[in-house]
């Protein structure tokens, strides 16, 4: 019997929320604790001895997140049902001196990270986020979420060659934003300003992780509004789904057979080599922890990991209707039809055909539609945590996401049904 879905349209209208509120990791996992906190869950520090109890626990590390739902009558070697996904997506970042500018015009100086769009950040309103790190050894979140910073493109009076041989982008030169005017630049100015937007003494500053962001919030498009325009989707869709889909199982009166877990990792668009990235010990950490704090021994562990699953849910590629060449001929995911089952036979995804059987009765369960993609021969497929879950843990890992355009740009589009089609499936799949 299929079972009736947890969410509908109300849950887009809450991914919008979550996107404008999440200009950085630091508040992404933040707003997705937030959210857990209200279904009951609470926080456990990795310092503290942990205890074998019930319940909702989760695990905050910088820009990462594992939370973990142990229900009545879990043993130690109770398998993990897993979703995966990321908090990071391709951005500016400033850097260590950020204070520059020349010829009159006060600068903010900034790194590329990731591979974004270029383009897509030029001649667009910014706003700058994320977190600060104090003398006391404290951090503090920080969004200037107005027209602050801006990355002006030169006028094609200047380089009438653009039209001809497309825009070509250095990296060093042409991406620093333009915050202001006066030729007198002094270092800490960027900072002393933050400090008084989050109401800091000044001087108390001594780290910071900051990236700049649009400022132009989510929206629906197009005649039907059947179509969500909005930034960072890749991958913070997938981390609204997989949260809204943990406290929905958590909150439910349904037995579980697994323990479900959301795990989402910092770093993914950039290697996921971090202490709070996927190729990281945290989530293993945090697993193996959760085992012996029920009383588990190594093999628990083991037995537990063997039957465990996880699902890494990122964004993948609808089929482009300007490009769809670059596409496999016989696998055309299209928006609004319900979430992809990624598959290369090279693990770049990690899905296998056992895996496709998971998803499968997941989705058959939720009555949710599902599609499969696969890159063109031709094209250089790209990969995710998956893989990296799969490898370094030993567990199950399945590929699966949202279709959609324009991914890594400052702002991307997707169907507007498919967040809530995915948070679907993912419940069925966390309740086993």
């Amino acid at each position: 019997m299929r079972t009736p879905p947890r969410f509908d349209r109300g849950h887009t209208d809450d991914l919008m929320s979550f996107l404008a509120a999440s200009p950085s990791p630091y508040h992404a996992v933040a707003n997705a604790a937030e959210r857990l906190e209200k279904a009951g869950f609470r926080q456990v520090a990795e310092t503290d001895a942990w205890d074998g109890t019930t319940g909702g626990k989760y695990v905050l590390r910088g820009g990462a997140i594992v939370a973990w739902y142990v229900p009545e009558g879990a043993e130690p070697h109770t398998p993990f049902r897993i979703v995966g996904a990321h908090t990071d997506s391709p951005n500016l970042r400033v850097k260590p001196r950020p204070d520059s500018g020349g010829h009159g015009w006060r600068q903010v100086a900034v790194e590329v990270y990731g591979g974004p769009l270029l383009n897509s950040w030029l001649d667009r309103d910014l706003g700058l986020a994320g977190r600060l790190s104090l003398r006391d050894g404290s951090t503090r979140l920080v969004n200037v979420d107005r027209a602050l910073l801006r990355v002006p493109q030169l006028a094609i009076h200047l380089d009438r060659s653009v039209t001809a041989e497309g825009l070509k982008l250095d990296k060093q030169r042409h991406l620093q934003p333009v915050w202001g005017l006066g030729d007198d630049v002094h270092d800490g100015d960027l900072i002393r300003f933050l400090e008084q937007e989050a109401g800091i003494p000044e001087g108390e500053t001594v780290g910071w992780d900051l990236m700049v962001h649009s400022i132009e919030p989510p929206a629906y498009l197009g005649r039907d509004k059947d179509l969500v325009a909005g930034p960072r989707m890749d991958n913070l869709l997938s981390v609204h789904a997989g949260t809204a889909a943990l406290a929905a199982v958590a909150t439910s009166e349904e037995p579980l057979p697994y323990i479900p877990v959301l795990a989402a990792f910092d770093h993914e668009e950039n290697g996921s080599q971090s202490d709070t990235g996927a190729d990281g010990p945290l989530l293993g950490g945090v697993l193996e922890r959760s085992v012996f704090a029920r009383g588990g021994s190594y093999e628990d562990r083991a037995r537990a990991f063997a039957g465990t699953v996880c699902l890494s849910s990122d964004t993948g590629h609808a089929v482009h209707p300007n490009y769809a060449e670059r596409h496999d001929p016989t696998h055309h995911p299209r928006a609004g039809e319900g979430p992809i089952l990624k598959v290369n036979v090279n693990n770049r995804y990690a899905t296998d055909g056992s895996g496709r059987a998971v998803f499968a009765t997941a989705c058959d369960k939720a009555g949710v539609p599902f599609q499969t993609f696969v890159s063109n021969n031709s094209m250089p497929c790209g990969t995710t945590i998956g893989p990296i879950t799969a490898a370094r843990h030993g567990i199950k890992t399945v590929d699966i996401g949202v279709a959609i355009l324009s991914m890594h740009s400052a702002r991307e589009l997707c169907g507007a049904a498919d967040p809530f089609l995915l948070a679907n499936a993912l419940v069925a799949f966390l309740e086993g």
